[in-house]
């Protein structure tokens, strides 16, 4: 019991870290390209984690541990920061958030094939009620429909992520979170270094403080400290009931789009959060 506490409040601190990420990141591709945002934040994140590796002396992981890691790093390290990135040109962050709504229905279906675990029906109806709700809320405080290479890009990020988190939280169960997110962080590092030499801006002195802001939050936050948070909660309490947090994100995301970006944002979030979070209750209850 103390354990899945435990995982449900790491897991809740994770999204509310990982709720700055599309606002951060829709700020910073205003002056930074998508490729060169997604390769820098991403290095940034790979020193930091090479640093507490090599400070707290951890053991190299096993062979049989290389795959899953490099799966980590396909699903969250590059391809959801650099498809949301992409598809943050073309819809607005409120937009996007549409789809984020289904990120902890798609991590719940990765849990199942690569964590081996087998929630109850009735968790499945509340996930599904809960995704819902997420994707009509966020859909009306969207002030435009959207693109169809933006939606199908923000499609394409959710999948890779709900891998990734999957992936990740089974093994954080034997090598702990913030050393799977480290690990994967490193083993893309190499890649991840060549992009950024490669697409940085001849000149930086266009590039506005926010830009800066942008790129230093979802480089250190999103990339590596609410990961810590995330794996912990997700290995400790479970992957399918503790990814329906991430019904709350959206929220937490459109109420900073609206304060940062001043992107418009109703007064019907109240009841729409209510019905999140019973059916996030539902889900842990069934899970």
């Amino acid at each position: 019991m103390e354990r899945t506490t435990a995982g449900w409040g790491s897991g809740l601190l994770g999204v509310i870290i990982f709720s700055g990420s599309l606002p951060a990141t829709r700020i910073a591709v205003a002056d930074f390209s998508p490729l060169f945002l997604t390769s820098a934040r991403a290095a940034i994140a790979a020193l930091l984690g090479a640093a507490f590796l090599l400070g707290l002396r951890q053991v190299r992981p096993a062979r049989g541990d290389i795959v899953p890691l490099a799966i980590v790093a396909v699903g969250v390290v590059v391809g959801f920061p650099l498809l949301t990135a992409l598809a943050l040109l073309h819809v607005t962050a409120a937009h996007s958030i549409v789809f984020v709504g289904l990120l902890p229905l798609a991590t719940a279906v990765f849990g199942v094939l690569r964590g081996g675990e087998r929630p109850r029906p009735a968790f499945w109806l509340f996930s599904l009620v809960g995704a819902v709700t997420v994707a009509g809320f966020a859909l009306s405080q969207s002030d435009d429909d959207g693109s169809l290479k933006g939606d199908l890009l923000m499609l394409a990020a959710i999948l890779l992520c709900g891998l990734g988190y999957a992936e990740g939280a089974t093994l954080a169960r034997r090598l702990g979170g913030w050393q799977v997110i480290s690990w994967s962080l490193v083993l893309a590092l190499p890649v991840m270094a060549v992009i950024m030499l490669a697409t940085m801006p001849e000149s930086f002195a266009g590039v506005g403080a926010p830009a800066w802001l942008g790129l230093a939050y979802v480089s250190v936050f999103s990339m590596l400290v609410g990961f810590v948070f995330w794996y912990r909660g997700l290995a400790l309490g479970g992957i399918a009931g503790v990814s329906q947090l991430q019904l709350l994100q959206p929220f937490f995301g459109l109420l900073l789009a609206g304060l940062l970006l001043r992107e418009p944002v109703a007064g019907i979030m109240i009841a729409a959060t209510a019905i999140v979070v019973l059916c996030v209750a539902g889900a842990k209850r069934f899970a």
